[in-house]
């Protein structure tokens, strides 16, 4: 870890978890001096060695900051992140016919992209809030209760996945990475939108440039928006379980004797009020998850390589976060354009991995050599983090 601190620029010190100022992208580094700037950001900002540019806020970034909260320092992904469970089964005892034929099963109970369900699916957490007083007062968010329905139990696109890992003892685990679909995006967008224009009506404190726009957290919008963000935060979770139940009853018809256990289910989109070096701050942390000591958390890798189940360590530096994947290397465009389909392709297949995916032409865009060097990542925050169990892909579903 470094840190870099020019009083004549900086508010607060940027506080690396890398090896060296080179390693930041010029933007990300650009994003986290304007977050360095903020005049209610608390103590310092902190970056994951995930860390790459973002809307506002570089992913990989963890900050602190006085009653005061950032729809864009959450993100519009609200409360995405990974769920992780572990079975009982040997993955060699599993043909690679059968992986094939489970991995199809899975597709046709779990829609990708941007499919939906077709039909109204159960969600005890939307049943909740549509019958709440406080969400049906808002009139244009309160549609996406109803909208939600059909939304939770899905996967998305982009770097979201469903994967049939093998650990180091040669046992098989899943894992899922999902969010609050377009039901997060719409809150997070409508929120930003209110606090672009109240700031404008306050005289912009914060340079409108630097796409930052905040809601003090006495203000009725500041209330409202933590309300709806946990409802999303919820979703999500909610979501991410249903997969993982689908995925399980798939495997449960397919192999005889299989048992479930250690589920770990988290967020690394979210806003958290928590106390750090004695005083109750906002913490948002943008792809980066909780690691307080000996709270267990995933760290996933790029699609067919490595992941991690690591334990935590309560660093107060990192404000107890720790990064949440290996971090994008390249741009999707640029991987597309470098990377042809078929060289994807065959590369999995060369690493034995069986790929689950209808539209192909995206593929190369969560291709590995996109993304940072897992092991590094892993390596720069062993200060944050314990290594309990590696995982290597065997089968991966993307949108």
């Amino acid at each position: 870890m470094f840190t870099i601190y020019d009083k004549d620029k900086q508010r607060v010190p940027i506080k690396v978890w890398l090896e060296s100022r080179d390693q930041l992208e010029e933007q990300c580094l650009e994003q986290a001096l304007n977050l360095s700037n903020l005049p209610f950001v608390y103590k310092w900002v902190a970056l994951m060695p995930d860390t790459h540019s973002g809307y506002g806020m570089p992913i990989g970034g963890v900050i602190g900051t006085i009653d005061t909260i950032i729809p864009n320092a959450v993100g519009v992904d609200i409360g995405c992140g990974i769920a992780f469970v572990d079975t009982n089964i040997r993955a060699d005892s599993i043909s690679k016919s059968q992986y094939k034929e489970i991995v199809a099963q899975i597709m046709n109970r779990v829609p990708t992209g941007f499919d939906h369900h077709r039909v109204k699916q159960q969600s005890s957490i939307l049943d909740k809030a549509s019958k709440d007083r406080v969400f049906k007062k808002n009139k244009e968010l309160y549609g996406e209760i109803e909208r939600g329905y059909y939304q939770v139990g899905t996967l998305g696109g982009g770097n979201h996945f469903i994967e049939l890992q093998e650990d180091d003892n040669g046992m098989l685990g899943i894992m899922v990475h999902s969010g609050s679909r377009n039901f997060g995006f719409k809150i997070a967008n409508y929120y930003n939108s209110i606090a672009k224009k109240l700031n404008k009506k306050w005289g912009n404190i914060v340079p409108r440039h630097y796409d930052l726009a905040y809601l003090p957290t006495d203000s009725p919008e500041g209330r409202d928006y933590i309300m709806w963000m946990n409802l999303a935060l919820d979703f999500a979770k909610e979501n991410r379980s249903k997969m993982m139940d689908a995925v399980q009853d798939v495997l449960y018809k397919n192999i005889d004797g299989i048992e479930f256990s250690d589920e770990i289910n988290a967020h690394h989109n979210y806003a958290s009020y928590e106390n750090h070096y004695g005083k109750d701050v906002w913490i948002h942390r943008k792809g980066a998850i909780y690691a307080e000591k000996n709270v267990f958390g995933i760290i996933p890798g790029a699609m067919g390589s490595y992941s991690y189940i690591v334990k935590g360590l309560g660093n107060p530096e990192s404000f107890k976060s720790c990064s949440h994947g290996a971090g994008r290397e390249m741009s999707r465009r640029a991987a597309k354009k470098e990377y042809p389909v078929d060289h994807v392709v065959s590369d999995l297949e060369s690493r034995g991995v069986i790929l689950g995916k209808t539209r192909l032409r995206d593929v190369a865009e969560e291709y590995r050599e996109a993304y940072k060097d897992i092991d590094f990542v892993i390596g720069q925050q062993l200060d944050l983090i314990e290594p309990i169990k590696r995982l290597k892909t065997i089968a991966v579903i993307k949108g």
